[in-house]
């Protein structure tokens, strides 16, 4: 099945010149066509979105760059989903929400996730914290060993961050 090669010269070029490649090189790497196929399209479309205007001189360096992020992001879905659908089974039979509300759960942790990407570990801790466990700050402070000005400053940040993420 062959996709529309997109309208932009740049990009058209690219895809022109080096789909087949990312394709392999993603199959080797997830060890799936049709994942490796799945992301060599979300790639493009990464491209096409970013709308690159300058010529790339590294080419395949330049896509496998954007692919390795994609299928990072990728990876972090499925531990995020594992995650879920572990402690959905620690639930007792009446306590589990029907399919549609489970998707509506995962949907809404893939969008946080995405959210807070970017973010360093303790940031995105320190927002977990206080976000969905609703633990003060100085529980917080208390609990990373940090100190309530860093609580603060880290929170600060990833209110900034999400901010830009949903403009």
């Amino acid at each position: 099945m062959n996709a529309a090669v997109p309208a932009d010269p740049l990009a058209a070029d690219l895809y022109r010149h080096h789909h087949g490649w990312l394709c392999n090189w993603l199959r080797q790497k997830l060890g799936c066509s049709h994942q490796a196929a799945d992301v060599a399209q979300d790639t493009f479309v990464r491209i096409l979105t970013a709308r690159v205007e300058t010529e790339i001189r590294e080419p395949r360096a330049y896509l496998a760059t954007i692919a390795n992020r994609l299928v990072a992001n990728f990876y972090r879905r499925q531990a995020i989903e594992r995650a879920y659908l572990g402690v959905l089974a620690t639930l007792p039979e009446d306590e589990v929400p029907c399919l549609e509300t489970q998707a509506l759960f995962k949907e809404a942790l893939l969008e946080i996730d995405r959210l807070l990407d970017g973010l360093g570990p303790k940031v995105k801790q320190v927002f977990i914290l206080a976000q969905f466990e609703e633990l003060p700050y100085a529980e917080i402070a208390r609990r990373l060993g940090l100190s309530l000005r860093t609580v603060n400053n880290y929170m600060a940040k990833a209110m900034a961050h999400c901010c830009l993420m949903l403009a």
